[in-house]
């Protein structure tokens, strides 16, 4: 059973698909000045908008703002496209919606980008996307860079540019009781010097807690495990494992402080 899926307020499910040769009739028709069949061609390939739009799923953008830009794109495409030519009306318009697009998530990129940057990292993207077809495995870096002829620092450098900026407070993990940010898995190099004093004395409080809280302490910082596994494998409630913990953890402040 197809799932129903919105975009711009259009349901996905209903948008009709057209063949070949109903596309060259319509095509033919709006060259001539019908509205009608231009209206027909825009609607009957919505559908090739919204296939592009998949390419960008990894790059946290919107979809319906994608897709709005795509069907800019697909309206160039028919409003220039040379009935005249041997040539599927797809073929002409995939780049052309493509490049809205690319031109859209390039413009609205909250970070300034050079041009010259900018260009590299969407040859970059083309090269990977034209090697994974013929692929069976992850392209790599330096394929690309092969490819491109550039070093691989420049290729690295202009994918970096264009990534979009994370929050230090990104969950990157999540449940219903807790949540681990980015910020949390960050660390500092310049307090290196001093790691072994704080170990010292982190060591010392720890070995003042009781040995359920140095049970419930382990489990949740050094297994990764969730209060509520932890209430699971020790025994007690939820709740209890929570009072526990931030008691273990204002201890040992307490004692470092």
């Amino acid at each position: 059973m197809n799932r129903k899926v919105t975009v711009c307020g259009i349901d996905t499910n209903q948008l009709p698909k057209l063949s070949n040769a109903e596309t060259t009739a319509l095509l033919k028709r709006t060259k001539i000045g019908d509205p009608t069949a231009r209206d027909a061609l825009i609607y009957g390939n919505m559908r090739l908008v919204l296939s592009l739009v998949q390419r960008f799923s990894a790059r946290r953008a919107c979809y319906d703002d994608l897709f709005q830009v795509g069907c800019v794109g697909l309206i160039k495409a028919i409003d220039n496209f040379n009935t005249d030519l041997d040539v599927r009306f797809s073929t002409y318009a995939v780049p052309m919606i493509l490049g809205e697009m690319r031109r859209h998530m390039r413009d609205s990129n909250s970070l300034r980008v050079s041009r010259s940057l900018r260009d590299t990292a969407y040859k970059a993207l083309q090269t990977r996307e034209r090697l994974e077809r013929t692929s069976t495995r992850e392209v790599r870096m330096e394929e690309i860079a092969e490819e491109l002829a550039l070093p691989l620092s420049e290729v690295a450098c202009a994918l970096d540019a264009i990534s979009d900026p994370v929050s230090l407070y990104e969950p990157v993990y999540h449940s219903d009781e807790d949540a681990v940010y980015l910020l949390d898995q960050i660390g500092d190099d310049r307090i290196a010097q001093d790691a072994w004093i704080e170990q010292v004395s982190l060591k010392d409080a720890y070995a003042h807690l009781s040995t359920r809280e140095k049970t419930i302490l382990d489990l949740r910082y050094f297994q990764g495990k969730t209060q509520t596994e932890v209430s699971r494998e020790v025994g007690i409630s939820q709740a209890q494992v929570s009072r526990l913990e931030k008691n273990a953890l204002k201890a040992i402040g307490a004692e470092i402080g």
